[in-house]
């Protein structure tokens, strides 16, 4: 397999994942046909206004939780199994994140049942941002941890040493 395809074919198969929920079968009216019956079931006493907002906080977590998995594989393919961190490789992933939510609104308002909103890009780039926060802080622990010589985790198990 050829090394940029090694590093970048997690981006891309989820890229076409989310391509697939940009379908009219991911539309509101037709998750409502399975979230609405959960949601009447697991609240039997909500009002159908409460449980329609929820199907929508539902819907809007979903955009956030895509593009958050997205986000930290396109840092994964930028990357390409280079040790340390750099603003830039997680800017790039933002950039990259947020053309695609771009994209994919200009997409859905050529889909029958879908509506392009701009907010849905705001929680899609929010989501790419929070992915590139929380991987940049995992990575200074790493560092951190390391650098006080406690078991820090690698592409292998994890590895002990010993407390200085």
């Amino acid at each position: 397999m050829k090394a940029w395809l090694k590093r970048w074919w997690p981006a891309l198969a989820w890229g076409a994942v989310m391509s697939g929920f940009s379908t009219a079968g991911f539309s509101s009216e037709h998750t409502g046909h399975f979230i609405l019956p959960f949601l009447r079931w697991l609240m039997p006493h909500a009002t159908p206004a409460t449980l329609e907002l929820y199907h929508h906080y539902i819907r809007k977590t979903g955009h956030f939780t895509e593009y958050f998995i997205f986000s930290l594989l396109v840092l994964r393919g930028i990357r390409a199994g280079h040790a340390g961190t750099h603003l830039r490789w997680a800017l790039v992933s933002i950039l990259l994140v947020v053309g695609y939510a771009a994209l994919d609104e200009f997409h859905q308002s050529f889909v029958p049942g879908r509506t392009a909103l701009v907010t849905d890009v705001m929680i899609d780039a929010f989501g790419g941002i929070v992915a590139q926060v929380a991987a940049g802080l995992v990575m200074v622990w790493s560092n951190h941890r390391q650098k006080r010589g406690l078991p820090h985790i690698s592409g292998t198990p994890l590895e002990t040493t010993h407390v200085k």
